[in-house]
């Protein structure tokens, strides 16, 4: 048999009703363990439909399974199921994950002493019977303990997720973590390179939050001798329009995070603490430089028309003859605050309806740093949409991925 169609196959939940190990629980999905299946894209077809096959697929864990894993990606692109293909690729990646956060977390068994595995979960038998095999010979994998008479399945089963054979010293804890932090960020971010609508959410949300940024730092900048303050006009407008862009991206963004407190607190990491510290010793060191009554940001009046800034870097070049080209942005204007919103955009999103840059005489070091945080950030960030968009855009997936 070279096809094996689940099209037509409807699966069942487990009521509450009909376990009562469930009892209290939201029903949960059936799924097809293919741990260990001879499967290979080329030879074989798995069908299903479209956008649903791919989640009820599960084996687990990764060792000595991820083969398989992969022949079910390459089946679904073949059938040009995109979607169902990169939910594999998400299920390869989460347990990974957990196998990287078990080499992390866990202890050694070819290091930990009786006590350790003791309290993993092992007998004091069991734990010196360990012991004793490592000074034979250390554990190759984990499923290595099945072949000791003193383990059952039972034990196993119970401290399989708390153990591990790598060795635990600080070089490697240190790499796991940072392997980690990259994979963690990429699953919550952007499902993994799986979901547009997150990856625009979030960049939304970024990009209001340092437009305020900017907007406060250049137009709040001292109340005496005298004032540069924005107008109460341009404070509600500019307070309006970024409570209704937070609220229209977070609304989209908790409707398509796995994990939303998870994936905010990653956001919060990146955006708040070391804006907050830059922006905090701003106001407490003060500003007492020349051009203070004019705003930090220049704007290209030679063009105005929809760009794309992917080589440009935020801050004007000292040549005279380009500066010329550039005037400060007018604060006397009803609109002046879309300005903020458009540097914040170039800044991010590397396009924008303006060439808006950050002057380059007479500029507090603070407000750089502010500036270049952003676009250092924001050139993470097409990377990972560009990924993001790539594996999700089915003609160029196919291009990409064959």
């Amino acid at each position: 048999m070279t096809q094996l169609d689940f099209g037509d196959a409807r699966f069942s939940s487990f009521s509450s009703f009909s376990n009562r190990r469930f009892a209290g629980k939201a029903p949960k999905a059936v799924s097809i363990n293919v741990a260990d299946l001879d499967f290979s894209a080329g030879e074989a077809k798995i069908l299903g439909s479209a956008g649903y096959i791919g989640k009820m697929f599960s084996v687990p864990t990764l060792t000595s399974n991820e083969t398989v894993l992969r022949s079910l990606v390459r089946n679904f692109r073949l059938l040009e199921q995109i979607s169902d293909a990169n939910q594999l690729e998400y299920t390869i990646e989460q347990l990974r994950l957990s196998q990287i956060r078990r080499h992390l977390l866990g202890t050694s068994l070819n290091q930990a002493g009786i006590q350790k595995l003791v309290s993993v979960g092992f007998s004091p038998v069991q734990a010196a019977a360990v012991i004793e095999q490592v000074a034979e010979q250390p554990f190759a994998s984990r499923t290595d303990l099945l072949s000791m008479d003193e383990i059952d399945l039972a034990t196993y089963l119970k401290v399989r997720d708390r153990i591990t054979t790598q060795p635990t010293s600080l070089v490697n804890r240190g790499k796991n973590l940072l392997q980690w932090l990259v994979l963690a960020s990429l699953l919550q971010l952007s499902g993994y390179g799986t979901d547009v609508g997150l990856t625009f959410s979030i960049g939304i949300t970024i990009v209001t939050l340092f437009a305020l940024m900017f907007w406060g730092v250049d137009r709040y900048r001292r109340l005496t001798p005298t004032p540069i303050v924005p107008t109460r006009a341009e404070s509600i407008a500019m307070a309006l329009s970024s409570i209704g862009l937070l609220v229209i991206s977070l609304s989209f963004f908790i409707q398509s995070a796995s994990q939303p407190l998870a994936a905010l607190t990653i956001v919060g990491l990146l955006t708040i603490p070391i804006p907050s510290v830059l922006i905090v010793r701003l106001y407490q060191q003060g500003r007492y430089h020349d051009l203070m009554d004019r705003s930090y940001f220049v704007e290209n009046g030679a063009l105005r028309q929809l760009q794309v800034l992917i080589a440009r870097l935020p801050i004007l070049p000292k040549f005279p003859f380009y500066r010329d080209r550039y005037t400060p942005l007018l604060s006397d204007r009803k609109w002046n605050w879309l300005n903020y919103f458009d540097f914040s955009l170039n800044n991010w999103f590397k396009f924008g309806f303006n060439d808006i840059r950050l002057r380059d005489r007479c500029v507090p070091g603070l407000i750089s740093a502010l500036v270049w945080y952003q676009w250092s950030l924001g050139v993470i960030y097409i990377t990972l949409l560009l990924w993001t968009l790539s594996r999700t855009i089915p003609g160029l997936n196919l291009l990409l991925y064959f």
